[in-house]
């Protein structure tokens, strides 16, 4: 697109998994199941590792811990090979084992210590234990492995220490963490069982983990595993729950940075599944603040799947054009998002922005244009800044409605222009104040922060008035120059708006993209200039 925005996933959510799950639970009457003396055994055996608080960690403790745990995942090993139909014969030593998981997690809070973790060789043990029988040790794993990948550990930490977590990440990797938990993933997702749901939400956190340690991964992820069709699953799930929520979320992280994850999921349908799941919300707004979030996180998995051209051909095929219409004639909440997903759709897309003329797109358009909202959201050009619809076969068609009712649209689009341009004038007189009380901004930190004020909505107004100028239509111009008069300016504040866009356009889309925008809007400035 010509003007980049791109939205931050919101922070995940924490869940308390301080609690460890009962052994041997299978999802259904937990009472009638577990043995009751063998969750007598586990309070106990807290009971006595509070009593026994853990000494200073250290690397002498370290070791303690490691062969603590190893000694107890052998003797588990034995017992089940040894008595492999007489769950009583090795019950105590999967309490056993799940004690010493607990105590590993204790690491997180040093991650100095992540080196030598691995030097004693121990990440493969824990890590077989994800495919362990009893779903309750896998379950005890993803919560170490959470809390060992942590966010708040890197943020706090000093470069070595985050250093150390790189490597713990990568370690991992090579231990194929990655496929163990995707595995594992399908084996708890059918279960109703709150702990085995727990793990679910616990899993998909320590892989956001990973990726905010190694943004590699989340390419890594999508070519080892079939975690896109698992989070597909998710999605087409009717019911909202949180598993649900963080699903979209996830999947909204893996297609943000990655043209290949986009690619890939667009070939598995995923442009046709995530338009489904947007749908429910066509004509209802969610519930809660939580399944709000999953609805901006649907919609922002949709803006990264419509990037790639060929995803652009399979959501105006799946008639998300209509779709996208039809939630904004609705006005409910997913209404701005909509109009967001249809200007990915037009970027660059012709074919999208004849489907939307033709399904009379532009009559809502319109009416959400004049609208007296007072917030108005930069990215409802709906193509206009890309020029996708005012170089199309239907131009004429959307030239006429600016000189529709007295050029009543032309007057709207100053009047924005004018509040904005008041925006920016206001944080560029604060900026100067600042640098006068010597706090000084470089230029781009400045510029940053006139887009954050107005300046993006700005540049997108300016570049729809340019496209205007250019169709050399008479009473256009004259209602222009008009308004522009009453305001006292002049065509050169229009054309200085655009060479500070034309100056700073990126190459994100490429050199060649790049170049042909800023080959339009220098069209643009020069038509202010000749005029």
């Amino acid at each position: 697109m010509e003007i980049a925005t791109a939205r931050s996933h919101n922070p995940k959510r924490k869940r308390d998994t301080t609690s460890p799950p009962p052994p041997f639970s299978n999802g259904e009457n937990a009472a009638d199941e577990i043995d009751l003396s063998l969750l007598d055994a586990i309070e106990k055996s807290q009971s006595l590792s509070k009593s026994q608080p853990i000494e200073t960690l250290d690397l002498k403790t370290l070791k303690k811990l490691i062969l603590s745990f190893e000694r107890k995942y052998k003797e588990n090993i034995e017992s089940r090979l040894k008595y492999p139909d007489q769950p009583e014969k090795f019950a105590d030593s999967e309490i056993d084992l799940h004690n010493e998981l607990q105590k590993l997690k204790i690491l997180s809070s040093a991650p100095e210590l992540y080196p030598d973790l691995i030097t004693l060789n121990s990440i493969p043990s824990v890590l077989s234990l994800l495919s362990h029988e009893n779903t309750d040790i896998a379950i005890d794993v993803i919560q170490l492995l959470q809390d060992l990948t942590d966010e708040d550990v890197v943020e706090m930490s000093n470069e070595n220490e985050e250093e150390s977590m790189k490597v713990l990440v990568n370690t991992l990797i090579e231990n194929n963490v990655l496929e163990l938990l995707v595995q594992n993933l399908q084996r708890l997702s059918d279960s109703d069982d709150q702990d085995e749901m727990a793990a679910v939400y616990n899993t998909l956190a320590t892989v956001e983990n990973m990726i905010e340690v190694e943004p590699k991964v989340a390419e890594m992820i999508c070519e080892k595993t079939r975690v896109l069709k698992w989070l597909l699953g998710k999605l087409k799930v009717r019911e909202f729950d949180s598993n649900k929520q963080y699903a979209a979320e996830i999947l909204s992280i893996l297609l943000q940075n990655s043209e290949a994850n986009q690619k890939k999921l667009g070939q598995m349908n995923g442009v046709d599944v995530v338009l489904q799941a947007v749908a429910m919300y066509k004509s209802k707004d969610p519930k809660s603040g939580d399944e709000e979030e999953m609805v901006e996180n649907l919609f922002d998995c949709l803006c990264c799947l419509l990037m790639p051209l060929e995803n652009k051909e399979r959501f105006v095929k799946a008639e998300g054009v209509e779709l996208m219409i039809i939630i904004m004639k609705q006005k409910k909440l997913a209404y701005g998002s909509a109009i967001r997903a249809l200007d990915f759709a037009m970027t660059n897309y012709p074919p999208a922005c004849e489907r939307f003329v033709d399904v009379l797109g532009l009559k809502t358009a319109f009416a959400a244009f004049m609208g007296k909202a007072s917030y108005f959201y930069p990215y409802h050009d709906l193509g206009f800044p890309n020029g996708g619809i005012l170089r199309g076969s239907r131009r004429e068609r959307v030239l006429s409605k600016f000189v529709e009712s007295e050029c009543e649209k032309i007057d709207r689009l100053m009047e924005l222009y004018i509040r904005y341009s008041d925006r920016v004038k206001e944080e560029t007189k604060r900026m100067d104040e600042l640098e006068l009380d010597d706090l000084e901004m470089d230029e781009d930190e400045r510029y940053n922060r006139k887009l954050e004020s107005g300046l993006y909505t700005l540049q997108s107004i300016a570049i729809i008035l340019g496209h205007l100028w250019c169709s050399e239509h008479p009473r256009m111009r004259a209602r222009i120059e008009l308004l522009l008069r009453q305001q006292k300016l002049t065509k050169n504040d229009v054309k200085d708006i655009l060479l500070e866009y034309h100056d700073n356009i990126g190459d994100l889309d490429g050199p060649e993209e790049k170049e042909r925008v800023q080959a339009r809007v220098l069209k643009f400035i020069s038509a202010f200039e000749l005029s």
